[in-house]
């Protein structure tokens, strides 16, 4: 054993040098080669490389780490991977302020990432970490697209999107600031452009039945926002025939609500709907009407937002049931690229559409009804009951009426199969995943445009696409179309010129596949090793933020099955458990400006005195804002840096693990840094202390002989097993990270306020000593492990501590003794001793015979808690 003092405690140096170490021991890297171990694989969200590290990632990784060791602790092979979700638009947004390529933008801070991620002690197998814009990578998502192009699970179709006119570029819906792009500040354009998509709803069903195995594994509200998300709805689809000329045809909408269909008043479609289009041909105030309606945002939820807007086209669609004539308007609610473009507007019983019938005057009949309303129907007030779906009844409705909702929507069915005019069909909220962006630094879609032979797939030979990297964007239009040293090619079917896909992947597909590379990241054969995905997979922790509740956990089950399809993988899911991290929070300060616009400042730029601040600069008042997720737009975000630096990244983790339990928000203050930061200096304190009381002790006097122990040294050994009981709880089943620093802060001051009066005693400190600094290290590992070394320990080889389960067994109990109700004294009485041994044990207890000076009345025992005493006249 080694002798330290408090004098040593450097945290910088002992965290650099113990760093240094376990990348020299290559200490956390892993193999895929069997094992008899239990294995575990723990995965955190990667993170995209923007420069630097905020604390939510600090967060993320931390947690992932805690586990991680624990379950090495606890004899587990664990494999705790790191990579780089680096294509997307952020790269080439900075390529563009910058002037540099993104490649060169990412690397380089991936690189200064990287040496973030290491301070903080992770304990990560760098052995397998990538970029997700390497070839090396993308090289197997082409692959595996061509797979799914084969099996039909991949088509091109025209999609609608945003589209910049001066820039000459789609805009994502969050570059489109008040239907304007966010850079030339142009009127954005809906323009309908071919793109490809992912066949997703072919799993739709699977994709939902598949949530009720995860429940009590993931979040429940990240299971209801994907079942929401995937949407699943009964309903009927309905054809409205038209005659335009000699050309007849039908007008096929979707409803959930067939029961309504004698209320429709009208039918909207979208702009571009062939009998839009051909009402703009004969009428130039549609025709101006249709092509605003191609301006703006194609998101849904700006859609929700916008003014509902139309025009009466002056043609009509047949009711399927009454034949009567019903107008079709063309609307700006309807997207072309949503089903048929068509809906019929029951305006009765839809927020929605009564709010554009009261705009243009269209008929409002209610046709459902209800016994338990609230007040009478009114065609100019919206009330929430017309919407009900569950409980009504049809009325106004000819052979509908009386029949339920439920009665009312069979009929409607039977009526339309005899017509062929519409059947029952099942319909999901889910769409098809559109993966084509006409971006730049993305991976390339591995198609060739050829004039004779139409799309063609590049050989699987000729992958991967490279996408070249030597390119500065400069936000007008692709820069590879521009590139012909990259478009032009051959076509691989007829050899003809030919020129290549320009379109990117969206970058969610990269992050849908990195977990299962990671299981054998430098195969340059296959997509995935199956062997290696045998042992590790599937994903046994998976970390992140709840914003990635629904695309990117949707879209990584997608591919995990389809993988799966392909013979790749294994199992259903790709990750059996989810813990959805809460955010790091912090106040903000600002002041108003003149125009409506806020100037916000650091933390450290204000003085706050109660409830005022001032700015340090000029002694004037700011406002304390509120408490808001950490931005760079706020000025409220933590550097982590700068706080490893002050304190060390022991007293980070456990602060950002301690504050607040995992899955809820953590709001950040550098104040209460100290008390992590303390609780350290007060471990290192004690052992030191320890070391110095055993210092030239031969080590068969730390044995403990449990038949020989002091009241006070069991207390101390009761409450060492019981902490390793609570946070083997605590962390192995649940996930609570938080509860067991507390545990160790009381096992601490435990440990510290015991005294020591005899050999005996020394061991059993030496144990709870070892036993808090094993628990410690998940959460200090620089401090745990250096500490476990100076006590002779290899944390190498440390495990778990063993649960001695007689030592929390009480040999004694205290009990209350009470005298017509009051407390009188408490007593020490060996546990499992019988009623009348306890009462004469109270009867005995110094003090108490000047209170039963009187006839005892009653005398009671109530079982480990008291004695009572009823006395006449005390």
């Amino acid at each position: 054993m080694t002798s330290i003092s408090l004098d040593n405690y450097d945290f910088a140096n002992i965290e650099r040098k113990l760093q240094a170490q376990w990348e020299a021991d290559k200490r956390y890297h892993t193999n895929n080669e069997p094992t008899d171990k239990p294995t575990r694989y723990m995965l955190s969200m990667f993170p995209y490389p923007s420069g630097k590290l905020h604390m939510g990632h600090v967060r993320n990784y931390a947690i992932t780490d805690v586990l991680s060791r624990y379950y090495r602790l606890k004899g587990h092979e664990v494999m705790q991977p790191m990579g780089w979700d680096a294509f997307g638009l952020p790269a080439e947004n900075a390529a563009i302020a910058n002037q540099v390529a993104p490649a060169k933008w990412t690397y380089q801070n991936i690189e200064h990432m990287k040496g973030q991620l290491k301070s903080l002690g992770l304990s990560v197998d760098w052995s397998r970490e990538f970029a997700t814009c390497s070839p090396e990578y993308y090289r197997w998502e082409q692959w595996l697209f061509l797979q799914l192009y084969k099996k039909g699970l991949v088509y091109k179709k025209l999609a609608t999107v945003n589209w910049d006119p001066v820039d000459n570029t789609v805009l994502a819906n969050e570059q489109v600031v008040d239907g304007r792009g966010w850079r030339s500040g142009a009127l954005v354009e809906k323009r309908d452009i071919p793109m490809y998509y992912f066949k997703i709803t072919e799993y739709a069903d699977e994709l939902l039945e598949e949530l009720k195995n995860l429940e009590g594994h993931w979040p429940k509200q990240v299971l209801s926002m994907q079942h929401n998300w995937i949407g699943k709805s009964h309903g009927m689809e309905l054809d409205f025939s038209y005659q335009i000329g000699e050309n007849a045809d039908v007008l096929r909408v979707f409803t959930t609500r067939p029961d309504t269909v004698m209320g429709v008043s009208y039918l909207a479609v979208a702009a571009e709907h062939p009998l839009a289009q051909y009402a703009a041909k004969h009428n130039p105030e549609i025709a101006q009407f249709c092509a605003e309606c191609k301006q703006g945002s194609v998101a849904e939820a700006d859609l929700a937002k916008a003014e509902k807007v139309g025009m009466d086209t002056g043609l009509f669609a047949k009711h399927p049931i009454t034949g009567a004539n019903v107008p079709v308007w063309v609307a700006n609610y309807v997207l072309m690229s949503y089903g048929s473009g068509a809906v019929m507007g029951v305006p009765a019983h839809d927020e929605r559409d009564f709010e554009f019938a009261n705009k243009y005057g269209l008929a409002i009949t209610q046709v459902i009804d209800f016994k338990d309303k609230t007040g009478q129907y009114d065609d100019k007030v919206w009330q929430d009951w017309y919407g009900d779906k569950e409980s009504g009844f049809c009325i106004n409705s000819g052979v509908l009426d009386g029949l339920s909702s439920k009665e009312a929507a069979k009929k409607v069915g039977e009526l339309v199969a005899q017509t062929g005019l519409g059947q029952s069909t099942t319909q999901y909220r889910l769409r098809d995943w559109g993966v084509s962006r006409q971006r730049y630094w993305g991976c390339p879609i591995p198609m060739i445009n050829c004039e004779y032979c139409g799309t063609v797939p590049v050989d699987e030979a000729d992958l991967p696409v490279v996408l070249p990297t030597n390119v500065i964007p400069d936000g007008r239009g692709n820069p590879l179309k521009n590139m012909p040293e990259f478009v032009n090619t051959l076509c691989p079917k007829c050899g003809q010129p030919a020129e290549r896909e320009t379109d990117t992947f969206d970058t969610f597909v990269e992050s849908s596949w990195y977990a299962q590379r990671f299981t054998s990241p430098t195969d340059d054969t296959q997509m995935i090793t199956r062997a290696a995905a045998d042992k590790w997979l599937a994903v046994d922790q998976y970390v992140g933020g709840v914003e990635h509740a629904v695309l990117h956990l949707l879209y990584a089950r997608f591919f995990h099955k389809v993988m799966r399809d392909e013979g790749l993988v294994g199992g259903n899911e790709p990750f059996a458990n989810l813990l959805a991290q809460g955010m790091v929070l912090a106040g903000t300060f600002y002041r108003e400006n003149g125009d409506g616009s806020k100037t916000y400042y650091f933390p450290h730029e204000v003085d706050v005195q109660g409830q005022t601040a001032t700015l340090k600069a000029d002694g004037q008042p700011v406002i304390i804002g509120k408490i808001e997720k950490m931005s760079k737009s706020k000025n409220n975000g933590v550097d982590p840096q700068e706080i490893i630096e002050q304190y060390g990244a022991d007293t980070v983790r456990l602060y950002t693990l301690f504050t607040a339990p995992a899955d809820q928000t953590l709001e950040w203050s550098d104040s209460a840094l100290k008390g992590p930061h303390n609780f350290i200096k007060k471990v290192w304190r004690t052992v030191s202390e320890h070391l110095s009381a055993i210092d030239g002790l031969d080590d068969t006097k730390l044995i403990i002989n449990k038949d020989n122990l002091s009241k006070v040294a069991k207390d101390l050994r009761r409450k060492t097993h019981e902490t390793i009981a609570k946070i083997d709880a605590s962390l192995g089943e649940h996930l609570a990270l938080n509860t067991p620093v507390s545990a160790l802060m009381e096992l601490c001051n435990e440990i510290a306020s015991f005294d020591i009066n005899d050999e005996q005693d020394l061991a059993v400190r030496h144990e709870a000593i070892i036993a808090l600094l094993t628990l410690l290290s998940p959460y200090a590992p620089h401090v745990g492990e250096h500490l476990l070394a100076a006590m002779g320990i290899d944390a190498v080889n440390a495990t778990f501590p063993t649960l001695d389960e007689t030592a929390l067994v009480n040999d004694t109990i205290t009990m209350v003794v009470q005298i017509n109700g009051k407390v009188r004294g408490k007593m020490e009485i060996a546990a499992g001793s019988d009623n009348a041994t306890i009462i004469a044990a109270a009867k005995e207890l110094e003090g108490i015979d000047k209170f039963l000076t009187g006839e005892i009345k009653k005398e009671i025992v109530v079982p480990n808690k008291l004695v009572s005493f009823v006395v006449a006249g005390a």
